[in-house]
């Protein structure tokens, strides 16, 4: 692949949020991860697992109880006298925490129990750092694999949508329903299906802007 062919797939990969009813193959969910595996890894601990959702119903079931814990959520906030919040909450927040909800295919994203030779060898003896900074840096792999996921995906003519409403509101429902052991953390979750709209472009910063060269 030339570079002007690699940026074109990058620059014009969307966050979809509307879907056709056709549905997504499984040999193209399979191939979807195997470009995802190809991520990097610290230390090539590869801390990702994927499971993929294609029962409607069952995304449906996901939905229904991701609105019920926003509901509960905004019920509190009234109760907290943030009755705006809550209502921003319900009406703003809802919608794009539950984006999914049109998609065949709903992929969630874990991350596995981190392990490497440095962390055995060297920082566990030398006790350097707690449990917190291996959990993140398995999430940190499992979103370089999953930004593979979405790429591949696009290549393929198919559309994405990354959020994080489920695990923000639902995580433990979330468990429950998926059987999701708890070593595993829940990263996020991916819409994925065939696009039923092609939006524009969002405004991006300028390179200018985000980088700094230091010779």
């Amino acid at each position: 692949m030339v570079f002007t062919e690699f940026m074109e797939l990058i620059q014009t990969r969307r966050s979809i949020r509307d879907f056709t009813e056709e549905s997504v193959s499984i040999k193209d969910i399979e191939e979807i991860i195997d470009c995802a595996r190809f991520a990097p890894s610290d230390t090539n601990s590869q801390t990702w697992e994927f499971i993929a959702v294609v029962n409607r119903e069952k995304i449906k079931q996901i939905e229904d109880f991701t609105w019920e814990q926003l509901h509960l959520r905004a019920a509190e906030a009234e109760e907290k006298g943030l009755a705006r919040e809550a209502k921003l909450l319900v009406r703003s927040f809802g919608p794009y925490a539950t984006a999914f909800s049109g998609a065949p295919v709903l992929i969630v994203c874990l991350s596995t129990p981190y392990a490497s030779k440095f962390r055995e060898r060297i920082f566990d003896p030398l006790e350097f750092g707690g449990p917190e900074i291996w959990d993140e840096e398995g999430l940190k792999s499992s979103s370089l694999a999953s930004q593979n996921l979405m790429l591949a995906a696009h290549a393929k003519g198919l559309a994405t949508c990354p959020m994080t409403g489920p695990v923000l509101l639902a995580e433990e429902k979330l468990r429950e329903f998926l059987d999701i052991p708890e070593d595993r953390l829940v990263n996020m979750v991916i819409a994925l299906g065939h696009p039923a709209i092609s939006p524009k472009a969002t405004p991006r910063k300028e390179v200018a802007e985000i980088l700094r060269i230091v010779e």
